[in-house]
């Protein structure tokens, strides 16, 4: 850890990757007025009434899928006392992460999918590269109305389908979809 002095290393048992967008996002700039004032020469009142309003810029993302992978290292939860109950309360605060968190830059933000790979026994039954490779979000397609129309992009979840193929899980792992 880069601080001033050497803290070594924090590591736990829960890792999370950076989450991705599945598409390319479509980024927005849209332009707000702010009826606040936050300057105390701005409050003062002059001839012409004071500032009662200032222009701003907020850059927006109308809709994106964003997918990242997690894991759980057992060897570390038993060095850390990490417990089931533990990790009952992180797939809670996982599902929920959004639910007491609004503001204008975040919209609807939730968490549209959880899938807990299990394995019967510690060394874990197979890679987790092959098992996320069982979990597909695909983009459902539309027909186009005019030819050579380029697609538009998301807008909503529904755009999508997720398409889990159940039948290669490997013996030892199981599924459980928890959202």
């Amino acid at each position: 850890m880069s601080t001033e002095i050497n803290c070594g290393q924090v590591r736990g048992p829960v890792q999370m990757t950076f989450a991705r967008s599945k598409e390319p996002i479509v980024p927005l700039d849209m332009f707000i007025t702010r009826v606040a004032v936050t300057k105390a020469e701005d409050a003062k009142v002059d001839e012409e009434g004071g500032k009662v309003s200032e222009m701003g810029r907020k850059s927006l993302i109308p809709y994106g899928l964003y997918i990242g992978y997690g894991f759980i290292n057992p060897f570390l939860a038993e060095q850390t006392g990490f417990s089931n109950d533990d990790l009952s309360l992180f797939w809670d605060a996982l599902t929920m992460m959004f639910e007491l968190d609004r503001s204008a830059s975040k919209g609807l933000m939730s968490c549209r999918g959880l899938y807990v790979f299990t394995h019967e026994n510690k060394l874990g039954k197979a890679p987790s590269h092959k098992l996320f490779d069982l979990v597909n979000v695909n983009r459902k397609t539309y027909k186009s109305i005019l030819e050579n129309e380029e697609p538009t992009p998301a807008r909503s979840f529904s755009d999508y389908k997720v398409v889990i193929d159940k039948d290669k899980l490997p013996d030892g792992v199981t599924l459980k979809e928890i959202i």
